[in-house]
């Protein structure tokens, strides 16, 4: 699911990152049909239920407090990055309000400046915090944006950088 969304953007790495997966794009593909049959299944479990059922328990489970909302923040590590968790934020009833992929606790930053990222290494997380950098909602789930100092701008999917222009 998270690399079908990645190769509208940079199927070259996809496809690079599927042998080190143990998968072939036949596989990729029959994966990523199974997640969008579940999706829309009138029977498949919803919100984080399905998430559960999918990936199994977190390993990571935290409550937090927003305002006056209490939230839960659940994480899985991704056999792709080992230094990331998925990390699914979900509300009273288990449903979920934000997913994507974050820094696992304790793991390095790579150095990040406006000019010197690192595609597939740097979050939207360490990004969105350099000095002038505006967050952008290019109006689509699965993705996100910062403008960057000098009009470049960062493309995120799932919370991951995929490219800088």
């Amino acid at each position: 699911m998270l690399l079908r969304r990645m190769a509208d953007v940079r199927p070259d790495l996809v496809a690079e990152a599927l042998p080190r997966l143990g998968a072939s794009r036949r596989e990729a593909h029959a994966a990523h049909t199974r997640w969008q049959a579940l999706q829309h299944s009138p029977r498949a479990p919803r919100g984080l239920a399905l998430r559960t059922a999918v990936l199994g328990p977190p390993d990571e489970l935290e409550d937090r407090r927003f305002g006056d909302l209490d939230v839960q923040v659940r994480r899985w590590p991704v056999p792709l990055w080992p230094h990331l968790y998925w990390e699914v934020l979900t509300g009273p009833g288990g449903s979920v309000l934000n997913e994507h992929l974050v820094r696992a606790p304790g793991s390095p930053v790579p150095p990040a400046t406006a000019d010197a990222l690192l595609v597939w290494e740097h979050t939207l997380d360490d990004v969105v915090g350099l000095p002038g950098a505006r967050s952008v909602d290019p109006g689509v789930v699965t993705r996100w944006e910062v403008e960057l100092p000098g009009g470049r701008r960062a493309a995120f999917v799932w919370g991951l950088l995929q490219r800088v222009g």
